[in-house]
């Protein structure tokens, strides 16, 4: 064993987490909306591919899980490979102009980035089993350095191409080599913490969907992750044509996002006093009244709707902490190296964020919604409205009765 190992440096950890993040919902917030609105794609394509490259992840997030077991010795340079490519496809994506079929690029540039983020996501949080099995605090420890990392850099890259705008003309440049640095200057902070404890045999994708526990957590990750895969889809949406404040969309992305980190280790304290479940109750809870007050929300409403973001962040907070602790302290149970557990996890993560697109932008498309006008049809506003706030209202219910019903592994030890 080596002594990284036995000491998880926890900042890289945090670190790590924060490129990763950057390069998660930021994206698919803004990738969408930049190729509509410079290139005039439309909604309705931008959601196939959306779709079709989460298929693919249908079939390589387990695959990467897979291989992320067997790696070994030459798991260091699979890591930064995934991290050049990671690195790159940013790059293709919205510093350089397609050089062909602006639809084309899109795809390309993002199945690339998808696949590098699968590959590196599930090989990171894999090692964090191992890292939280040496920590006091355990899995709840790690995961409140993690995920407030995570969402310190989810709140770093959704509030940069807004500052940068005041700088240059082409903001998304100067994001992604703020991007590249961040993660050149990651991996170097954890290229000491892709060790491996004592050798143990692969897990079996049948014995991690089998076990009772570990299944029902991932069909309530599925279901519970709806309602923020649908929020982030169509958040520019909202705030520029139903709130008519699109100037403010980076500073409201910013203030979400510091409530999810700030309140990650606090739900994570929570959790060690109250239980995962009635923690992820009150957060849940939380997220069914502001959805709710959400769906009054009119043009002009920016200060209503900057609270919303706040107790909205605080419940995301909830779901990005605890739920991913209660699989990681199953799969130390069932399946110790984690890969091919967090390989099945990742896929229910992309999975919503492939439902969301295929079914919200037609919707909106049909209502008469034009991403690139400067007003909007009533049915269209209505429409968006109703899939921004009252369809994820009832996501969530759905998610608080399965949580009800799903026994977790802090109530058994």
């Amino acid at each position: 064993m080596t002594a990284s190992a036995s000491h998880p440096a926890l900042p890289a950890f945090a670190v790590f987490a924060g490129f990763l993040a950057a390069a998660g919902i930021p994206i698919y917030i803004f990738a969408p909306t930049f190729y509509a609105q410079n290139y005039g794609t439309g909604l309705t394509a931008i959601a196939a591919v959306l779709f079709w490259l989460r298929l693919l992840d249908a079939v390589q997030d387990p695959l990467f899980g897979w291989m992320s077991e067997r790696l070994g010795r030459d798991r260091r340079f699979w890591i930064g490979f995934a991290v050049f490519i990671l690195i790159g496809s940013l790059i293709l994506l919205f510093a350089i102009p397609p050089r062909t079929a602006p639809l084309l690029w899109f795809a390309l540039s993002m199945t690339g980035l998808f696949s590098a983020f699968s590959f590196l996501t599930i090989n990171f949080y894999a090692q964090g089993i191992s890292a939280a099995s040496h920590l006091p605090g355990g899995h709840m420890q790690l995961a409140a350095w993690r995920e407030t990392g995570g969402l310190i850099g989810i709140c770093l890259a959704a509030v940069a191409p807004t500052l940068l705008m005041l700088w240059s003309a082409s903001p998304m440049v100067g994001f992604t080599l703020g991007f590249a640095g961040c993660g050149l200057l990651a991996s170097w902070m954890m290229r000491h913490q892709w060790g491996s404890a004592a050798p143990r045999a692969p897990s079996n994708f049948a014995v991690i969907w089998q076990d009772h526990l570990a299944r029902r957590l991932l069909i309530l990750a599925f279901v519970n992750a709806m309602p923020v895969a649908v929020t982030s889809t169509l958040f520019l949406f909202f705030v520029t044509h139903r709130l008519q404040a699109g100037a403010w969309a980076g500073g409201l992305l910013l203030v979400f996002f510091l409530s999810a980190a700030g309140s990650a280790p606090v739900w994570a304290k929570a959790a060690q006093r109250f239980g995962t479940r009635q923690s992820l109750i009150w957060a849940m809870s939380l997220a069914v009244v502001v959805f709710a007050l959400a769906a009054f929300l009119r043009s002009g409403d920016v200060a209503y709707f900057a609270l919303v973001c706040i107790a909205s962040g605080a419940s995301i907070g909830a779901d990005l902490t605890l739920l991913p602790a209660a699989f990681a302290q199953r799969l130390s149970i069932i399946a110790p190296r984690g890969g091919q557990g967090f390989g099945l996890w990742a896929l229910m993560s992309k999975l919503t964020l492939a439902a969301a697109a295929i079914a919200v932008f037609p919707i909106l498309d049909g209502a008469g919604f034009d991403a690139t006008a400067q007003g909007q049809t009533a049915q269209a506003l209505w429409t968006l409205t109703l899939l921004y706030a009252v369809c994820p209202l009832i996501l969530k219910l759905v998610a608080i009765g399965l949580l009800i019903k799903t026994p977790l592994q802090d109530e058994q030890i």
